[in-house]
């Protein structure tokens, strides 16, 4: 029996890539990691693969036949919280963030290590899972697993949001940049570390650092009245974020 349980696969990642040599070495290498693997590619095909198979994390090249990565991740998006992580032969900070905008959760350029991209994927589903376990065993503010934002209703236990009747949709990324802000309420995170925490590497230039301001200003417009002159996430000019205070909050909603 323990025999079986060691040999069983640690997660489901679907790589969709029309690149043939880019799917060989993935599948590998990732399977080499204890992975169990699936590709497609085209992005008709990932979509397909993708309701059949339930994949843990998708791989999502952007440039892909019959339909292209960013409409596959808008359609996954809509109905899924699933980890994604892009990859792409233009390395352009607007199409990275423009990938981000639409829920991504990383984006490598190509050409890529094999070994980088093995260690995002790790973090994210440790984030996803057993990070997610780790981060809801800590005491926080408001205690029993529930943090209350104004009119929002954070539950950690089951990572949902919501206000009033209404469920706020957010994606693994989204809820753990939430509660990394909401930890130490009214302490500045400085971007750098916001980035290490949630993607498991310090920047190494702009365009990393523009990751964090992509996925803070998803967050204000799921949650604040208005994006724009935010309430509940602030920004601290040349340093990072920082979340109102719980009370100045209750006092202000």
């Amino acid at each position: 029996m323990s025999g079986d349980v060691l040999s069983q696969p640690k997660a489901t990642v679907l790589v969709v890539d029309d690149e043939a040599a880019v799917r060989r070495v993935l599948v590998m290498r990732l399977q080499l990691s204890g992975y169990r693997v699936i590709c497609a590619e085209d992005g008709e095909q990932a979509l397909e693969l993708f309701h059949s198979e339930s994949p843990d994390l998708v791989v999502l090249d952007v440039m892909l036949p019959k339909l292209d990565g960013f409409a596959v991740c808008r359609r996954l998006r809509a109905e899924s919280c699933v980890p994604i992580i892009f990859l792409s032969a233009v390395d352009a900070i607007s199409e990275k963030v423009a990938g981000l905008d639409l829920g991504a959760d990383d984006y490598l350029p190509k050409p890529f290590s094999p070994k980088e991209l093995e260690a995002r994927i790790s973090t994210i589903l440790r984030r996803v899972g057993r990070g997610a376990a780790e981060i809801e065993s800590r005491e926080l503010p408001t205690g029993q697993g529930v943090m209350r934002l104004g009119e929002l209703v954070v539950d950690t236990n089951r990572r949902q949001v919501t206000r009033g009747a209404e469920r706020i949709n957010l994606t693994y990324t989204e809820f753990s940049l939430l509660e990394l802000l909401f930890r130490e309420p009214g302490e500045v995170v400085p971007r750098a570390e916001i980035l290490e925490q949630l993607w498991g590497y310090p920047p190494r230039g702009a365009a990393d650092l523009r990751v964090v301001d992509v996925y803070v200003a998803r967050l204000r417009g799921k949650l604040e009245p208005d994006p724009r002159n935010p309430e509940l996430i602030l920004t601290v000019r040349g340093s990072g974020y920082c979340s109102q205070r719980l009370g100045e909050i209750a006092a202000t909603a």
